[in-house]
């Protein structure tokens, strides 16, 4: 690597670090206060969380206007493994209606600015709460034009650095959607093998001890049999030698 190319590189660096400091410091400077997430252009979180029988769970979250958000939710444990999911956009507007399923994904490429909002409701479950797993994703690329420019203005052209950056996270969020529907569908399926073992054993238990009882009372009652057989020849004798 030349002198020059390394020298790029490492200003390169330090100011996406400076970019990032900076565009906090302004989302809280504009957010008054507010929760410092909600200034960030990217945010990626996940939950388990616990929907109590016949009810309805709503969270938020803060997108950027024209950011991409991706969400989905997986039931991990409980009832029928299925729950109503409902996306509404910061207007009040259901983008996506509720759907009984045990999983549920909704993305968006051009989203609306403002707190949106997902619902959990397992309504339709009278009895059973249920376990599930809430990722959600949101990012704003125009973040990266931003850079791009104060780099230009530095006669630093790091246009390709910029390209590659951004098709690298494109790549790593994809990623990371995909691992969490395996991880979700790995400890779902580990709740159902627990459960089945559980019946299993429990059932097998029970019926070892009905046949235990079974043959008690068969080799108690034909014992019963052979003694007042062997009692009425003993009375019989008896009679006979008087």
């Amino acid at each position: 690597m030349s002198s020059s190319t390394a020298a790029t590189a490492i200003v390169s660096l330090l100011l996406l670090s400076m970019f990032s400091v900076s565009a906090v410091i302004e989302g809280d400077s504009e957010l008054d206060g507010a929760n410092w997430l909600d200034g960030a252009p990217g945010v990626a979180m996940e939950y388990k969380v616990h929907v109590d029988a016949g009810k309805e769970d709503c969270y938020y979250q803060y997108v950027h206007e024209g950011a991409t958000l991706y969400v989905s939710q997986q039931v991990l444990k409980g009832g029928d493994n299925a729950i109503g999911f409902a996306v509404r956009r910061p207007d009040g507007k259901i983008v996506h209606p509720y759907a009984w399923k045990a999983t549920t994904e909704y993305e968006e490429q051009h989203a609306a600015g403002g707190y949106w909002s997902f619902c959990l409701d397992n309504q339709f479950s009278k009895f059973a709460a249920k376990l599930v797993n809430l990722y959600m994703t949101t990012f704003k690329y125009d973040e990266w034009e931003k850079f791009s420019e104060e780099l230009q203005a530095l006669d630093v052209t790091v246009q390709t650095f910029t390209d590659s950056l951004m098709n690298v996270d494109k790549r790593i969020q994809t990623m990371r959607q995909f691992q969490q529907l395996s991880r979700g569908l790995e400890a779902r399926d580990f709740n159902v093998l627990e459960s089945n073992m559980n019946y299993v054993s429990t059932w097998s238990v029970v019926q070892c001890l009905v046949i235990a009882a079974c043959g008690f009372v068969q080799v108690h009652f034909v014992k019963k049999l052979f003694d007042s057989e062997g009692r009425k020849v003993a009375g019989a004798k008896t009679a006979v030698r008087a």
